[in-house]
This record gives structure tokens, C-alpha cells and sequence, in this order.
């Protein structure tokens, strides 16, 4: 064991009240890998992580809370999750194991990252030749629609960490669950790898739960994704850097053309469902950003329609980020959903932009508004090379995790550790950026921006 990881033990061991969290298995790993061999690591045991490795969470989860997920995040440590990585004893005779890799729900930088990642791992880790990418989501194991299955191996993903969006398409909207359990069982299927968002996860989680009712072996593992950052527990969720960068990008144009014009304001609405992550990090990133507009802050639009006539009146430019789920209260707040269930929000880019013009005719002033929607821009580039780095790690510990007969869990940082955490934990649960916390304080040191306005 590394010293790091003797720490970690330690810190665990020291605290009495720390729960520790193990994810579900489909029974006794009796089979010795042969990983350390195939994967020229040397080292022979010494390589392997045991289950009784735990990193700690800085989490508070409530014990009559832990059965079901549901948990208060009051910043105590009294969990730990297991940490990832190969074990010495398998579930899964690599010789008769087929898997199926599917992405799901939006794209986001890093997907084909992950994709490769498991293709790699399964390969070259454990000499598993059956490998199977699932077309456009979960559709793909639906009969009606007639997606077959592609065959994968290292020399068809070669070169897939350098393209943005996902090789094997993507599908939102839910399907019947018993035939995509049907699909898995008729075509052999011993582990399946799904690689998408809080829906998707849902998703994950009731096939899991089929699979189990069935008394079936196949390992369900999740590869959380979204690029705003918004599962809980996890440190950081893969993407999410690459969009920071592309954002950042956006926001410096915004500031040049903000100051080409007098009394010139560039207005850029950037990726944000429910979570400002994405906003508040470009803008700390570029640092010339006057304004930033997150959903966790409501707004007073009058109020900050006269602190932007303040700062266009000393420095006749302005440069504000706002985050899509921004200000929906202002608007009325839209109530439909898209195929996954999410709450379609109003444009409150569009709207800000038109409220401007407003107040600045009513005004008498002669203000211009550049507007950037760059959204599909920052979803659909390549990962950067933390992304990728950060992708590879997480698909390589997924088919350790598969390969050990974990299921219904995900692999995610916690406390900068890769571990395994039960899919109970994090589906249906959002992060947001804490308005009293150390990230919105920055923000607002970092633009200068008043609080006059918000609520």
C-alpha cells in the first residue's frame, strides 16, 4: 500500500463514526487475474487494491439516510467509499466475457475518451475480445428501431480521443427497461458500461435492478457525464475543464468586441442547467468578465440594470456571463421537458439582450449588445489534456470494477481518489454552487460586481 494510501487508511481508522461504503457484487471473485502479467506492470500482488481500502468523503450523510442515497452535505467526514482499481481476484472469466459500451443524453468533451479507455482496458488489461458499442443511447437495445451493434477493438477506436462528441451516438428519452434487459441476456452480454448523465444513471440504476430481480450476472457500470458539473459527491465530473477552456475562449472574444464599440456590452450565454459551475469558472479564468449570472442567485433586474448603467458609465464597455438556467423567475419559468425529463428554460439570453435595448432607449442611451450562444460550441470540442488524462484513469478502473463483479455503481473522484460509489448515491441528486461559499466569493471579487442585485 502507498503512503498515500496508508494515509487515507489512516484518516479513516481515525474517525469512529466514518461509515464505510461498499457497492453491491454479483458474488465471490474466485477467479486470480491475470492483469499484473498481461499488463506488464510487474509488481505481482502489490498492484492490486482490496476492498478494505477506503478513501474518506467530505460528506455528512445521515444514517437512516445511507440505505437509499439520500443524504445532507453538512461538511463533516464520516463516510468512505472504496477505492478503484485492479483486484487480485476476478468474477468474470475474461474468456467468456462480453461487454457493451452505450453513451447517452447530450455530448460533452471526453466521450470518446472514456469509450477508448474501456476498449483499451478490456483488451489489453484482461484480454477480453467480445466488446460491443450500443448505437445512439439506450435505443440501441430496443428491437424497433434497428441499430446493430459495433464491434470494437483498439485498432477501431484508434485515434477517437481526439474527436469531440460521441462514435457511437446518443439517444435522450427513456426506454422500456425490460427489453433492454432482454436485448442484454439474448445477446450474451456479462458487463455493460453506460456513460451519461443524471437520466442516464437512472437508467443505469433500473437496469441494475432488473438484471438483479432476474438473477442474471451482468455488471452494470456508470461513467457519470456532464459537462456542468453538477453530480453530487464526485469532486468533478469528466468534460467539465475542456468546457471551462472553450467558455474562457468565448468570453475573450466578448471582451474584444465589447470594446469596439462605445458603451458596448458583450452578453454570452454559456451551458448551466441548474448549476453556474461552467459560468463562474471561465469567467474567474478570463477575468475580464463584469457580471456573472448563475441559477443558485436570483436576480433584480431593475437592480442590475442600473448597476450595468454604472459600470457602461466609467468604463463604456461591460462583459457579462450568465448561465442558461439563469433568471428563469424573471420569465415565468417554463414547464416543459425535453425526452429526459429535464425542464426546458427559457432563453434568458435572448431575454437579457432585449431587456437592455429597452432600458437603454428608455434611458436615452446608445447602448450596443454582442450576443454569444455558444452552447453546442462547448459541448462538442475535444477534451483537453487534463480531460483526457481524467478519462482514460476512469474507464481503465471501470473494467477493473466490471471485471470484479461490482455493479449498480459509478466510478468518481472523491477527495481527488477514484473510487466506487453505489449508483443510489448520485442519481436524481444535484451539486450547486454554494452563494456563501469560498467559489461564489471569488466570483465576485474577481468581477467586482455588486450585490445590490441580487435577492
Amino acid at each position: 500500500m502507498s503512503e498515500l494510501e496508508e494515509n487515507r487508511r489512516g484518516l479513516v481508522d481515525y474517525h469512529a463514526d466514518i461509515k464505510e461504503i461498499s457497492v453491491d457484487c454479483l458474488g465471490e471473485p474466485r477467479i486470480k487475474s491475470s492483469f499484473a502479467e498481461i499488463a506488464l506492470v510487474g509488481g505481482g500482488s502489490d498492484v492490486y487494491i482490496n476492498d478494505s481500502q477506503f478513501a474518506l468523503a467530505e460528506t455528512n450523510f445521515k444514517d437512516d439516510d445511507l440505505d437509499d442515497g439520500v443524504f445532507e452535505a453538512t461538511g463533516k467526514p464520516n463516510v468512505s467509499f472504496e477505492i478503484s482499481g485492479p483486484r487480485e481476484k476476478i468474477f468474470f472469466d475474461p474468456s467468456k466475457t462480453k461487454a457493451a459500451i452505450v453513451t447517452c443524453g447530450g455530448l460533452c468533451p471526453g466521450l470518446n475518451d472514456v469509450i477508448r479507455a474501456i476498449v483499451l482496458g478490456l483488451y489489453r488489461n484482461y484480454d477480453v475480445k467480445n466488446i460491443y458499442g450500443v448505437k445512439y443511447g439506450y435505443q440501441g437495445f430496443i428491437a424497433k428501431y434497428k441499430h446493430e451493434f459495433v464491434e470494437l477493438n483498439p485498432e477501431v477506436v484508434d485515434g477517437w480521443q481526439d474527436l469531440g462528441g460521441t462514435m457511437l451516438g446518443s439517444s435522450r428519452g427513456q426506454q422500456d427497461i425490460g427489453e433492454i434487459v432482454d436485448c442484454l441476456e439474448n445477446s450474451g452480454i456479462n458487463l455493460l458500461f453506460v456513460i451519461g448523465g443524471d437520466g442516464t444513471m437512472k437508467g443505469a440504476m433500473s437496469i441494475a435492478q432488473e438484471v438483479k430481480k432476474r438473477g442474471i450476472k451482468i455488471s452494470v457500470i456508470g461513467i457519470p457525464k456532464t459537462i456542468d458539473n453538477d453530480i453530487e459527491i464526485i469532486d468533478e465530473t469528466f468534460g467539465f475543464r475542456t468546457a471551462v477552456d472553450a467558455a474562457r475562449l468565448i468570453l475573450k472574444c466578448a471582451h474584444v468586441e465589447s470594446k469596439g464599440a462605445p458603451d458596448c456590452i458583450g452578453l454570452v450565454k454559456l451551458m448551466g442547467r441548474d448549476s453556474g459551475f461552467i459560468a463562474c469558472h471561465a469567467a474567474m479564468a478570463m477575468s475580464d468578465v463584469n457580471f456573472v449570472l448563475i441559477p443558485e442567485q436570483k436576480i433584480d433586474l431593475e437592480k442590475f440594470l442600473n448597476c450595468l448603467e454604472e459600470r457602461l458609465a466609467g468604463s463604456h464597455h461591460a462583459v457579462i456571463a450568465v448561465a442558461e438556467g439563469a433568471g428563469q423567475e424573471l420569465m415565468g419559468g417554463c414547464r416543459t421537458t425535453d425526452k429526459s425529463g429535464n425542464i426546458l428554460h427559457d432563453d434568458i439570453g435572448l431575454f437579457l439582450k432585449e431587456k437592455i435595448e429597452e432600458f437603454s432607449a428608455k434611458k436615452g442611451h446608445d447602448y450596443t449588445v454582442k450576443y454569444f450562444d455558444p452552447s453546442y460550441l462547448v459541448r462538442s470540442v475535444p477534451s483537453n489534456g487534463f480531460d483526457s488524462t481524467y478519462c482514460l484513469n476512469l474507464g481503465l478502473d471501470a473494467v477493473h470494477a466490471a471485471m470484479a463483479g461490482k455493479t449498480s455503481m459509478i466510478i468518481g473522484t472523491v477527495n481527488n481518489q477514484l473510487c466506487h460509489i453505489p449508483m443510489s448515491m448520485v442519481a436524481g441528486k444535484r451539486k450547486y454552487v454554494d452563494i456563501k461559499g469560498a467559489l461564489w466569493r471569488m466570483v465576485v471579487q474577481s468581477t467586482g460586481q455588486t450585490v445590490k442585485f441580487h435577492k
